[in-house]
């Protein structure tokens, strides 16, 4: 009796452990997807294009859009990216709904790809909605929210709102140095998002953290795919 009890324990410990993983990895991703937005549409209807608010010496407010990928980055065309990052976003989905019930697997590591799967949304929303629910004012004028002349853009080709900027430090290189001689340096010019930082976050965790649960992760799809396989052909 008390084996049979102990082992009940331990299977609703388990089961109330994957649970919670599942709806923290939920809470998570709504949080990062609803704080992003929420920033994003605030810069959009008070800071015109270009500006650039000091809260600290090394942290301002800039406003500026890209059409590429996290951190102002542009390598492909428009609609590869949207479309690319809604694919990513299911199959991260699709990745996360697979691995919720190993029980090898640590909360940490569902948390990190949810991480990155609400990072990628984040910015499909930008992508998808904001070419036609923004317009595209000249500064210093603000852009207007649902405006009666209609947005900047069609569906799928808005631009990704970034606006976290970190200047530490900046000068300028001494004229002997090679190449590089009188070029002004400024360290991390990039400006980014919260949806970015979700994606590198996640992406950080997973390296640092939890490689090894990448590994029983992908070893565990690749077993139940060759499992299906072999049920379909008996």
């Amino acid at each position: 009796m008390i084996d049979e009890n102990s082992t009940l324990v331990q299977n609703h410990n388990s089961k109330s452990s994957v649970i919670s993983a599942g709806w923290l990895a939920l809470i998570i991703a709504l949080t990062v997807i609803i704080a992003d937005q929420a920033l994003k549409i605030w810069i959009k209807t008070n800071f015109y294009l270009g500006e650039d608010l000091e809260i600290l010496k090394w942290f301002h407010i800039k406003f500026i859009e890209n059409n590429g990928m996290a951190f102002g980055l542009e390598l492909w065309n428009k609609l590869v990216l949207t479309f690319g990052r809604i694919i990513a976003v299911v199959l991260f989905i699709w990745f996360i709904i697979k691995i919720k019930d190993i029980k090898e697997i640590r909360k940490g590591f569902i948390v990190a790809v949810a991480l990155i799967a609400a990072g990628a949304a984040g910015n499909i929303f930008d992508c998808v909605f904001y070419g036609k629910i923004f317009n595209n004012p000249m500064p210093p004028e603000i852009a207007t929210i649902f405006p009666p002349d209609g947005g900047y853009a069609g569906w799928f080709e808005g631009r990704v709102v970034d606006m976290l900027y970190f200047p530490f430090f900046n000068f300028y290189w001494p004229e002997w140095v090679p190449v590089v001689g009188g070029n002004y340096f400024e360290f991390f010019a990039f400006i980014f998002n919260i949806a970015d930082s979700s994606i590198c976050i996640g992406v950080a965790l997973l390296i640092l953290f939890y490689s090894k649960d990448a590994a029983i992760a992908f070893k565990a799809i690749g077993n139940d795919d060759k499992s299906e396989k072999t049920s379909k052909l008996k």
